[in-house]
């Protein structure tokens, strides 16, 4: 008999994390009918090696090419067999009741096609968890620090949901691909990971198809994970991260530039990446003509991320086309 549930975790030279997130998935599913996939990206810490010898039921994809976060996970979609699938990133441990009370909700909520759960920090705080569809607007606010300012504000937080308690279900735009129950049926019907995304907006992607197919996105509040942030990313020493460390800034730019011009075309390509432009070209003059304390350093970094911004630009072809893999 196929299992209920399947679970896909890819991971990228984080062994000790991802044992941990195995060791949590497991024992809070225990009387669940599941498999468990795990595709490793190529990872050098031996990671494929321990899933191995610790986790002997696992499936184990193991890659000799990073083929990126879109990728790896349609390898392991071909594969599964459950009604359900749940997408967890393998710095995500979930937490009591979290697997049952995704899939409850899934079979009381037919017109569901992929839900997301609360994302809570190492120190407890609610990450963002229920989103929608971004914006040039949502990024002004973003980088202006104004939506930090004011997290609890239905308008200025509009992209998050600013002043929800994520304290009911919520139809939402989209939901971080951290922790995530998706139908397999939907997938069947629209499609899996489109692969021109490397990392980062293939789940923003998916959630938009989904909806334009006529599934509903939701957020729960009574699943939930705790996770770390960044594991896999943070390995990549060559590259530039943003300022919370979390994400690669030219990855994120590029498949930024890929989803606009996918889904909105070259003028919402040039208009978000006009308003990145713009803000950190006013944070370089500042730091030039009123020059005080660390302005250098400032003024070094916005130079950097604009040179990004262009390079990133040129890379994707103003989002027309995917660089070759591995990023």
């Amino acid at each position: 008999m196929a299992p209920i549930l399947s679970v896909v975790i890819v991971s990228f030279n984080t062994r000790d994390i991802l044992r941990n997130a195995l060791e949590a998935l497991f024992e809070e599913s225990q009387g669940i009918e599941m498999e468990v996939f795990v595709v490793d990206n190529n990872s050098h810490d031996d990671s494929a090696a321990m899933v191995q010898r610790c986790f002997p039921s696992v499936r184990l994809i193991a890659n000799t090419v990073n083929l990126g976060f879109a990728a790896a996970n349609n390898q392991a979609f071909r594969l599964t067999s459950g009604r359900y699938i749940i997408l967890l990133n393998p710095d995500a441990y979930v937490k009591p009741s979290a697997i049952k009370n995704c899939i409850a909700f899934m079979e009381e909520t037919p017109q569901c096609g992929l839900c997301g759960g609360k994302i809570i920090s190492p120190e407890g705080r609610l990450e963002p968890s229920a989103r929608r569809f971004p914006s040039a607007l949502s990024k002004l606010l973003t980088l202006s620090g104004i939506r930090g300012k004011f997290p609890h504000s239905p308008l200025l937080n509009y992209h998050e949901f600013g002043g929800f308690a994520h304290d009911r279900p919520m139809e939402v735009d989209w939901v971080p691909g951290t922790f995530t129950i998706v139908r397999k049926a939907m997938l069947d019907a629209i499609g899996v990971f489109d692969e021109r995304f490397y990392i980062y907006y293939e789940e923003t992607d998916l959630c938009l198809r989904a909806k334009k197919a006529g599934w509903k996105i939701f957020f729960i509040p009574d699943a939930s994970v705790m996770h770390i942030g960044g594991a896999c990313s943070k390995t990549r020493k060559d590259q530039t991260f943003d300022s919370k460390a979390a994400q690669v800034l030219s990855f994120r730019m590029r498949s930024e530039w890929l989803y606009y011009r996918k889904n909105k075309g070259l003028l919402a390509v040039i208009s978000n990446a006009g308003v990145e432009l713009l803000w950190h070209g006013v944070r370089y003059l500042k730091n030039r003509i009123l020059a005080s304390g660390d302005a250098e350093k400032k003024r070094m970094a916005a130079s950097s991320i604009i040179q990004q911004i262009i390079q990133s630009l040129r890379d994707t072809g103003y989002g027309r086309t995917s660089p070759p893999i591995p990023w």
